[in-house]
């Protein structure tokens, strides 16, 4: 930064750091990675399929285990992903997941779609006072999904649009 303002290096690499489209593959990106945790692995077998249809602006990480999940995700240098987190995880819930790694993942309940195979009251009040915006019901809709993940992409992808146009708004994020 020279003289308060950034370069455009400098810009180029905040919205990299927000948000940066990537390959797929399957281990974590710096791009905004779909984390799926399900103790069941042939349903997040199933809900990766779905999202490799259209989804190409980071990686498709799945966990079986929520410990694993939550390890790995502490772990990351990058802040920002996409959850998609079964609301109970064995002994766990996925709540409980996510509590956990909002420490590095501060948008991690907005950024949260929850799956049950029996949705009801409690768990859309859970969801409420979780913030969580988003819950699909088991078996998952392709178009439910879809419309989920891309709902959450879109505020990524309005951000760094945002920091790419007006440098004085990337200069206070930079501060921040």
């Amino acid at each position: 930064m020279k003289n308060g303002a950034l370069s455009a290096q400098e810009i180029e690499r905040l919205v990299k750091l927000c948000f940066c489209k990537t390959k797929k593959g399957d281990e974590m990106s710096d791009g905004l990675d779909v984390i799926i945790v399900d103790d069941d692995q042939s349903v997040c077998k199933v809900i990766a399929g779905m999202i490799k249809k259209f989804y190409v602006w980071g990686n498709i990480v799945i966990f079986n285990d929520v410990d694993e999940a939550i390890s790995c995700c502490l772990k990351r240098e990058i802040g920002v992903a996409i959850f998609i987190v079964d609301v109970f995880l064995g002994g766990k819930s996925g709540f409980l997941f996510l509590d956990s790694i909002e420490e590095r993942f501060p948008s991690a309940h907005k950024d949260a779609i929850i799956i049950s195979g029996m949705a009801n009251d409690d768990i859309v009040n859970m969801c409420i006072a979780s913030d969580v915006n988003y819950l699909l019901e088991k078996p998952v809709k392709p178009y439910a999904l879809q419309l989920a993940v891309r709902a959450i992409t879109e505020k990524y992808l309005n951000f760094a649009k945002k920091l790419m146009q007006d440098s004085a708004y990337a200069e206070s994020v930079a501060r921040l």
